[in-house]
Formats: structure tokens, C-alpha cells, sequence
């Protein structure tokens, strides 16, 4: 059962930035890797994705604004977000894509004044 940490969340003003990580115990050659944003009382949605050569896909709303990259040897994934507008509070989670595996307990943001 793969096993999956984020960390890096917090509270951040409007306009700061954070860097969530995210640590898969199993291997993740090969995989395309995910974060996803849910809501209080919200459907989970998909923010940002990377494939195994790198190439990344983006919520329209973040475009420009969040990074995600990927260290396949350490079994590690990143999203680095700027330019942060007001929200939260909201919980990031990363998995494979499309999502089989269990979900983490995410990290949340929350980013307000």
C-alpha cells in the first residue's frame, strides 16, 4: 500500500508564497503525479499534474502562479506556490493520476490577511 505525506502547508498572507512537498513511499518512475485542492464542503479538484518526462498540466486559476515539479529518486513531488490569493481554508493532497491509490491526509493552506 503506497503510503503518501504532504507537508508544507500554513497560513500566508494574500500575495506570499509556499512550497508543498509530497513524499511517496513506493517508487514513482514511471507515474504521473497529481495535486488536488479540496474545499470545506467542496468537490476535490484537480490543481496541477506532471508526467514522467516533466510535462505539467495547470488549473486555469493557478496558471502562472504554481510549479509543480518532481524528484523520481527521492520519490518526491512539489507544487511551489506564488502569488497566492486569498483563500482557505483549503487541503492539498498529491497522488498518482489518475488517482488510484489511498488518499494522504494532505496539508492545508490557508491564505488570508
Amino acid at each position: 500500500q503506497v503510503q503518501l505525506v504532504e507537508s508544507g502547508g500554513g497560513l500566508v498572507q494574500p500575495g506570499g508564497s509556499l512550497r508543498l512537498s509530497c513524499t511517496v513511499s513506493g517508487t514513482i518512475f514511471g507515474i504521473t503525479m497529481a495535486w488536488y485542492r479540496q474545499v470545506p464542503g467542496k468537490q476535490r479538484e484537480l490543481v496541477a499534474r506532471i508526467t514522467t518526462d516533466r510535462s505539467t498540466n495547470y488549473l486555469d486559476s493557478v496558471k502562472g502562479r504554481f510549479t509543480t515539479s518532481r524528484q523520481n529518486v527521492k520519490g518526491a513531488v512539489y507544487l511551489q506556490m506564488d502569488s497566492l490569493k486569498p483563500e482557505g481554508p483549503a487541503d492539498y493532497y498529491c497522488t498518482n493520476f489518475p488517482s488510484t491509490w489511498s488518499w494522504g491526509q494532505g496539508t492545508q493552506v490557508t491564505v488570508s490577511s
